[in-house]
């Protein structure tokens, strides 16, 4: 089964991504993963995405779709995520899935209210040097204010300040929201409670998914 799952930033879906690759084997298709290999690996599209990039700029729908069907072309059992955000993504999703002849069979919508989704965005704390993310509430560290993997301080990111997470959740619902519309007219949409425990949230996602 190829999945897409999507939903509003803090929502869960690189949490949920990851159970559906432990336990079902699917494959994590992530945009932001794909611009990264691409840019690590010199390739064509890398060069071109990594310009764009270092100059602040959106990377062109044109540019995503390719990359994306680079990867999607090769494998099978997927989850999209990161992809489409807007209308002229899915779109063009929609004219290489055809054009491909691969599935998409689900569009998993993570449902959580925006004042959930501040809390869970605003508690996040991520290492400066290893990267790793914890919560202050929901995955605290051992030593408040320090990595348990690596010792050095945690910060909050300037996107997870309040007045930027309402920002953020402002430009999704402009944008991104539409899609739960375009897939729920071709009847794939499907809509999941994404509050409470991330166990729990999965087993909804695997009962939606039929799996």
């Amino acid at each position: 089964m190829n999945i897409l799952l999507f939903g509003p930033p803090g929502a869960g879906k690189g949490t949920q991504s990851a159970f559906l690759v432990e336990e079902l084997g699917m494959t994590h298709v992530s945009t932001g993963d794909l611009f990264r290999a691409n840019i690590k690996g010199e390739t064509e599209l890398g060069k071109q995405v990594k310009g764009i990039i270092a100059n602040g700029d959106l990377v062109p729908d044109s540019i995503v779709v390719e990359m994306v069907e680079n990867k999607v072309g090769e494998i099978d059992n997927f989850i999209l995520d990161g992809f489409p955000r807007t209308m002229p993504q899915a779109e063009a999703l929609e004219k290489m899935l055809v054009a491909n002849n691969i599935s998409l069979d689900k569009a998993v919508f993570l449902e959580v209210p925006d004042e959930s989704l501040v809390k869970r965005l605003s508690g996040r704390r991520v290492c400066e040097s290893c990267g790793s993310v914890f919560h202050i509430t929901g995955k605290p560290p051992k030593k408040e204010g320090i990595c348990d993997q690596c010792g050095s301080a945690l910060i909050q990111r300037e996107d997870d300040m309040e007045e930027a997470i309402k920002h953020r959740l402002e430009v999704y619902a402009e944008n991104t929201k539409p899609l739960k519309g375009f897939y729920e007219s071709n009847g794939r949409l499907v809509q999941v409670e994404g509050q409470g425990d991330s166990k729990e949230v999965f087993k909804r996602i695997k009962e939606a998914m039929g799996s």
